[in-house]
């Protein structure tokens, strides 16, 4: 059985998407004169986004680490359909997927030295050469950077979630390496929903409206703040953060990294001149839509959290 913590967590978690359900219909029969058909969408999402991740996350640790591959797996697809890249070019994009099951395997064994510098360095040495070696120098420095950089958010930053697994020792966190990744997730999307919200009601100062014209520095700091306080309420039941300022530093990074991991896919998706980046996630867009902010949250918690602890 998965520790009591986790298990009150997803209870609080699957309430609030009931609520959310409940408001839906609500709104649907209150107002028909609206349409609501993209809220019932992220409603639905969310339902199964939460209990697929629930069962990764409670039923076996390798499965949850399998299960953090696979959305590694289908980023990076889904980054490379979005990246052009010369036809030459696209054998090395088998090296690049082959980093996936190396670098979770890598994390499974435990391995930190070996996890830091697979990709940042093994992999960043090994792509230059293997483009050098199909003899094709046209767009060469466009491939390299395009095919290191998606390694680098969408399989190096994504793997310190499942590192998480396997990081405590011993009773480190109440609810062990389950807990620190439901830890950072949830309050990774809990700051997102609130920057979304408080920006809706308030937002009136853009902050980078050439890449992001809808993000205000009222969402940005109501996101924050959001995260805050659910830090202060999760961080006793999921984590080894033991005094407040511990915590108040958790929810600060978790929101700063946040919005900078959104804003960076968010300038991506403006270079490329596209809304979303996919469409597999009905009502949210694409795999890198959601998981955009956890490209920064996921390494900058991991690595606070095993220096202090």
């Amino acid at each position: 059985m998965p520790p009591h913590e986790l298990l009150l967590v997803f209870g609080g978690i699957f309430v609030m998407l009931v609520i959310a359900s409940f408001v839906t219909w609500w709104l649907k029969k209150a107002k028909p004169q609206h349409d609501w058909s993209e809220l019932a969408q992220r409603i639905q999402s969310w339902w199964f986004m939460a209990l697929v991740f629930a069962a990764a996350i409670a039923i076996n640790q390798n499965i949850s680490i399998i299960f953090f591959a696979l959305i590694s797996f289908l980023a990076l697809k889904e980054y490379f359909t979005l990246v052009p890249a010369q036809r030459a070019h696209r054998q090395v994009l088998f090296w690049a997927y082959l980093s996936i099951p190396v670098q979770f395997l890598i994390v499974y064994i435990d391995w930190y030295g070996m996890f830091l510098i697979f990709i940042p360095v093994y992999m960043f040495l090994l792509i230059p050469v293997i483009l050098i070696l199909i003899g094709e120098s046209k767009g060469f420095l466009r491939s390299v950077g395009s095919v290191h950089w998606g390694m680098m958010l969408m399989v190096f930053g994504l793997s310190h979630l499942a590192y998480l697994l396997v990081l405590p020792e011993g009773d480190l966190a109440n609810a062990g390496g389950g807990g620190l990744v439901l830890y950072v997730v949830v309050l990774t999307q809990s700051n997102d929903v609130g920057q979304y919200i408080f920006g809706k009601l308030f937002g009136r100062h853009k902050i980078i409206p050439k890449v992001s014209p809808n993000k205000t520095w009222e969402g940005l700091i109501g996101g924050v703040v959001v995260t805050i306080g659910l830090a202060f309420l999760l961080a006793p039941l999921l984590t080894p953060l033991d005094t407040a300022w511990f915590i108040l530093a958790s929810g600060v990074i978790l929101g700063l990294g946040g919005f900078v991991g959104d804003i960076n896919i968010s300038a991506l998706k403006r270079d490329l001149g596209v809304k979303d980046t996919g469409s597999s996630i009905p009502g949210h867009g694409g795999i890198m839509d959601r998981i955009d902010s956890l490209t920064y949250t996921a390494p900058i918690f991991f690595h606070f959290t095993r220096y202090f602890f």
